[in-house]
């Protein structure tokens, strides 16, 4: 399981982008993150040509779908998405990742229950 955020576990620092600027002004050590698809499919299409860690909001199973078409590392949504989405992502082998936003340790247990690639704490979005 994906533990990104927890204190005790090192992992890339996600960072919002709004703007090819933004992306460009990213580190190597930094995941940029994208708004949905629907908003942000230009950005998605630069990051996967230049071979740049991005990773997108997703808010169905059409935006996952799409998210690893367009080469995403990852895509964070809630868990009830998360819960829909994961069952495709294993059929369908899809080399994104599905992180669940959360926002306490004892999310976790439930999460990994639930066969989901990972979690994402909400502190480790800057």
């Amino acid at each position: 399981m994906i533990l990104i955020g927890h204190p005790w576990i090192e992992s890339p620092e996600f960072c919002r982008v709004y703007s090819l600027e933004d992306i460009q002004k990213s580190t190597s050590k930094q995941v940029v993150l994208l708004e949905p698809l629907v908003d942000s499919h230009t950005l998605a299409e630069y990051c996967r040509q230049n071979s740049i860690a991005y990773a997108v909001v997703v808010n169905s199973l059409e935006d996952a779908i799409y998210a690893n078409a367009l080469g995403a590392a990852y895509m964070i949504c809630d868990e009830d998405t998360a819960m829909m989405v994961q069952p495709v992502a294993q059929e369908y082998l899809f080399d994104t990742r599905i992180l669940v936003l959360i926002h306490s340790q004892k999310e976790i247990i439930r999460i990994a229950r639930g066969g989901i690639d990972g979690v994402i704490f909400a502190e480790a979005i800057c």
